[in-house]
């Protein structure tokens, strides 16, 4: 068993979500709600009173009936679907659970990658001792795919496409650090240099399609890295 990278100690977590304002959506029907999510702002709320404001409390306050069916990690950016009905929150659902969802991301990594693309390939199970951190493991880990491709070499940097084949939590963080590749900003998994390289986590969720669940067609919602 090995850690995915050996990491900078992480950034002292005290929650500042970005201000509140209106809601970045990308679409809505009577069926779904797509939003482009902020970077610093959880998902769900926290554990903590203080971390009550979240993506689903600030929706719901436009739209009582919203419901979550799947997360971004709290410093990841981009496209996310929420249903506005409990049909649709299980029909996209399933969709999750039985990988029929498609969905890439941008992210910058420390270092020039030397290939144009690959595959990663390594499971992950929780890092208990140093939650909330993941980590690879052949022994009891879950099996965790990622696909990827180079964009851009720059300046000691590289921007890649990510396309996660499984959803473990932090799967491309764990992954891209694995390969000596730390997405930079990443206050868990990136060591020092590569941490103080951005003042945020460069990873973004650019696409996510699926079947809507008022008739079934293929949709599909895009959103620009910011980075």
């Amino acid at each position: 068993m090995s850690d995915a990278a050996s990491a900078s100690s992480p950034r002292p977590f005290e929650y500042r979500p970005p201000p509140a304002g209106p809601l970045p959506v990308i679409h809505q029907d009577d069926h779904i709600l797509v939003l482009d999510k902020p970077s610093g702002l959880l998902t769900v709320p926290g554990n903590r009173p203080e971390r009550a404001d979240c993506l689903e409390a600030r929706a719901r306050t436009e739209f009582p009936t919203a419901r979550i069916i799947h997360r971004l990690d709290m410093d990841t950016s981009g496209v996310i679907v929420l249903a506005l009905t409990p049909y649709a929150q299980a029909h996209i659902g399933k969709q999750f659970e039985k990988r029929q969802t498609t969905k890439s991301y941008i992210a910058r990594v420390w270092g020039e990658l030397a290939e144009d693309g690959g595959e990663i390939d390594q499971p992950i199970i929780t890092d208990w001792p140093n939650r909330p951190k993941q980590m690879i493991c052949h022994e009891r880990g879950r099996p965790a795919q990622t696909g990827w491709r180079i964009l851009e070499r720059s300046q000691g940097a590289s921007r890649v496409q990510l396309a996660p084949r499984t959803g473990r939590s932090h799967q491309l963080r764990v992954h891209m650090a694995h390969l000596g590749h730390p997405i930079l900003g990443d206050n868990l998994y990136a060591h020092a240099d590569a941490l103080a390289a951005s003042d945020r986590l460069c990873l973004h969720a650019e696409r996510l399609g699926f079947r809507h669940p008022d008739g079934g067609a293929t949709v599909a919602f895009e959103s620009n890295p910011p980075f």
